[in-house]
């Protein structure tokens, strides 16, 4: 049987009751939700706006309208991005944000954006001094990771936020692995936009993502059409949240499996299940510093990282040790730049990337102990 440690990537297994409610919303009323008065159209209205309001009692939004259905986190950073600045605007990021971030911006260099990059330290942790050192007087956003996917590394975003928020600086996080991970609470962190995708740790199905806006911020709509409200109307912009965000059929089968993945952590409590991985983290960092050869990468065992490990094994490439995990070992790893070169570039493996190992809430010490056991296995004949 398959030891899963490629959470980060998409979490797997699903919690019981995700699978069903994806088949349910196939089955029994897959028409679409928001056109039409009959009873299916209805019901999948329903479960969609049931969700919205599950996803903003788990983010801390006051109004489940600043909810926004996407089709994952890089859909909804390229809508906030995009949405927000323009020609002659000034925005900060850091060298170890994804590519989702990276592209867009290198996209809106191109039309007149300017983008300041600040460095991390080799754990990928940012400075706030450095953050703020950039403040410009046509600086408009600011957009940082919470949780480093290469690292582990949490950035203080809370605190980022307010700091930012009082030089009248917005700023977007991108919570792909911290929404459902770590507690979050839009209704008392200063942050302006989250970026979020169903599959990781909201514990979802691929395909479907969600985007927070504050109240206090409003996008240009970057996709105009269809919605089902004031349908006599050419100019989108003029529609209320979120329809003024969602235009076109949306994706209600995801949406159902999503919230019942929203389900699963709020009847666990996100502190649990955060304790719980934490925990298994801990335990496989500590194991794998015993390993002779190995080499971890990110902020010690000790300090606040994310459910994740980076790695290497003395001289072999990353994609070669995943390889022997998964052939030899029925262990599912990740190898390689994870999308994120930068932090690669921080951390000096940008000529082989690195190994990683992320723990899910169905993980259990056995599993620990057989990942570690296979790399010491794997390092002792490299």
């Amino acid at each position: 049987m398959t030891i899963y440690l490629d959470n980060a990537a998409s979490s797997c297994p699903k919690p019981p009751g995700v699978p069903e409610a994806v088949e349910r919303s196939l089955r029994d009323y897959c028409a679409n939700p928001g056109r039409g008065a009959h009873a299916k159209a209805v019901e999948a209205a329903r479960v969609i706006h049931a969700t919205r309001n599950k996803a903003a009692a788990l983010l801390g939004a006051a109004d489940s309208a600043d909810i926004i259905f996407t089709q994952n986190a890089t859909d909804a950073l390229n809508m906030a991005l995009r949405g927000l600045l323009s020609a002659g605007d000034h925005v900060i990021t850091s060298n170890v944000e994804h590519n989702a971030v990276v592209r867009p911006l290198h996209n809106l260099s191109r039309q007149g954006v300017e983008v300041s990059v600040v460095e991390s330290d080799a754990a990928g942790r940012l400075d706030m001094g450095d953050i703020l050192a950039q403040v410009r007087e046509n600086t408009r956003l600011a957009v940082f990771t919470h949780v480093s996917n290469v690292t582990a590394a949490i950035q203080p975003v809370a605190e980022i936020g307010g700091a930012l928020a009082e030089r009248g600086v917005h700023l977007l996080v991108d919570a792909a692995q911290s929404a459902g991970a770590l507690p979050l609470d839009m209704g008392s962190m200063p942050i302006s936009m989250l970026a979020c995708t169903g599959h990781k740790s909201l514990m979802g199905p691929q395909g479907i993502g969600l985007l927070y806006i504050s109240p206090d911020v409003e996008l240009l709509s970057s996709r105009q059409g269809g919605t089902g409200s004031i349908s006599e109307e050419p100019e989108q912009d003029l529609l209320a949240r979120p329809d003024r965000y969602e235009s076109g059929t949306l994706n209600t089968p995801g949406i159902a499996g999503l919230g019942a993945g929203i389900d699963f952590i709020l009847e666990h409590g996100v502190e649990k299940l955060a304790a719980h991985k934490g925990a298994l983290t801990r335990d496989l960092m500590q194991g794998l510093r015993a390993v002779a050869g190995v080499q971890l990468y990110g902020p010690a065992a000790d300090e606040q990282r994310g459910p994740l490990v980076a790695f290497n094994v003395g001289g072999l490439p990353s994609s070669a040790v995943a390889a022997r995990l998964d052939r030899e070992y029925d262990i599912a790893s990740r190898a390689g730049l994870h999308c994120a070169p930068g932090a690669h570039g921080a951390m000096g493996t940008l000529d082989r990337g690195v190994v990683r190992l992320s723990v899910g809430p169905f993980n259990n010490d056995s599993d620990i102990a057989a990942a570690v056991e296979a790399v010491a296995r794997i390092a002792r004949s490299a």
